[in-house]
């Protein structure tokens, strides 16, 4: 096999949040596999609700590219798996380009991929030109291309493209009469989407390509070699029972795969459905989603409450995470304040609140090294439980989620990436750890 692979790799990156870098990757990944391309979407930085949407609209599964948490050798790894089966790599970034330690500029100045810049034009023309110079020289990074997104008109967009000098319009994407439907974390999951494929399409034939700038761009050469090694099988002969459905539905497809990696058999089953703990189940993962929108259909879940109770008391490893932690308190109180019984496996009541309460980067320090994730939620726990860890900002070294231990149960509003220390997740879902 040839140890290196020459494949068109393209960082989608803004100068912010709000650009529209995800509706202007998404369109792009239809619109290539519409031409018959073999596209592979990733996204730079901690993530849930994007990689759904971008995986609708390439048609395979999403990975995440962060050099601290997924770290450098996983991010070389999967792109070496990645160019393999792909014609081209598209990696939506997170926030503005240099926002972050690590940055998505990080990303690409580490594994020398060109930058395609989105542009919000609905409120400028010639100054696009002097945003994208400066977000190319400022690091600098190579800026292979841009895309317009939200241009008024013909004129509109010829305005844009002779602003840019010696970086070439890629493309333009028109003001869009329909979007995507928002919430208070981010854009509303793609299966509550009515018509979404639809909407997809639209955005694809809408995207307008310089054709000849498009075939103009680079290559880029990735290394085959990479592989990371594969963990131990600790967790080899148990079943791990995974909560999916709306209200569990934020999962990093490599946590999936790194528990098949140590050996254990997956079974998924949905609390919404009122289903109970699978029968083979030798331990429990909950991660997070939008219980706080399924709070009646939850509380009246009388079968999912009975058996996850009954899985406590038998001491089962129960692994809890935000969304997942939510729906095991003692009750939830929803957006319109209304207080809904949960579980009650951790003692305590959660509650709604409009600001953000907690966001970022973090790990958290175990016996068999740093586990690493993020934090993102609107609401807070008030529990009289004393906290039996704490999680770890990055990059400040600041203290930063709780982590509760009640009898096998472990929850905190960490959201824990598997592969960036399996020994650690293996401990976890293990009776000897609970």
């Amino acid at each position: 096999m040839a140890d290196h692979a020459d494949v068109r790799v393209l960082l989608v990156a803004a100068v912010s949040s709000g650009q529209g870098k995800t509706t202007v990757t998404a369109a792009l990944a239809r619109a290539l596999v519409r031409r018959g391309q073999r596209v592979r979407v990733f996204k730079c930085g901690p993530d849930f609700i994007d990689p759904m949407l971008l995986e609708r609209a390439s048609g395979a599964q999403v990975g995440s590219l962060d050099l601290w948490m997924v770290g450098r050798e996983q991010c070389r790894s999967q792109l070496a798996a990645a160019a393999l089966e792909a014609d081209v790599i598209l990696i939506e970034g997170v926030m503005g380009l240099y926002d972050g330690t690590p940055s998505s500029a990080d990303l690409a100045r580490e594994f020398g991929l060109p930058v395609m810049a989105v542009i919000d034009a609905s409120a400028m023309a010639q100054t696009a030109g002097a945003l994208v110079h400066g977000l190319r020289d400022y690091g600098p990074v190579e800026m292979a291309g841009v895309i317009a997104n939200r241009v008024a008109s013909k004129g509109h967009g010829a305005m844009v493209a002779a602003s840019m000098r010696d970086i070439p319009l890629i493309a333009i994407l028109p003001r869009q009469t329909k979007t995507l439907p928002e919430r208070h974390l981010g854009l509303v999951l793609p299966a509550e989407v009515q018509d979404v494929d639809g909407l997809l399409d639209l955005l694809a034939d809408q995207l307008e390509f310089d054709d000849a700038a498009w075939m103009q761009l680079r290559s880029t050469r990735i290394d085959l070699t990479a592989r990371v090694e594969a963990p131990a099988p600790l967790l080899a002969g148990r079943t791990i029972a995974i909560a999916r459905d709306a209200a569990f539905a934020f999962l990093y497809p490599a946590n999936l795969d790194t528990l098949r990696a140590l050996g254990a058999s997956l079974a998924f089953f949905s609390p919404l459905a009122d289903d109970a703990v699978p029968a083979q189940a030798d331990a429990v993962y909950l991660p997070g989603g939008y219980p706080e929108l399924h709070g009646e259909t939850l509380a009246g879940a009388a079968r999912w409450r009975a058996s996850i109770r009954a899985a406590h008391a038998a001491g089962m490893p129960i692994v809890a995470e935000c969304g997942g932690m939510m729906a095991l308190a003692d009750s939830l109180a929803d957006q319109a304040g209304t207080v809904w019984p949960m579980a009650g496996l951790l003692e305590g009541s959660v509650t709604m609140q409009a600001r953000i309460a907690g966001l970022g980067s973090q790990g958290l320090e175990m016996p068999q090294g740093l586990l690493r994730g993020h934090t993102f939620h609107y609401s807070r726990l008030e529990t009289g439980i004393t906290p039996a860890a704490h999680t770890v900002k990055h990059p400040s070294g600041a203290s930063g989620e709780a982590l509760y231990r009640a009898g096998s149960l472990t929850a905190s509003y960490f959201h824990a990436y598997f592969p960036s220390c399996p020994a650690a997740v293996a401990a976890l879902f293990s009776r000897s750890q609970a």
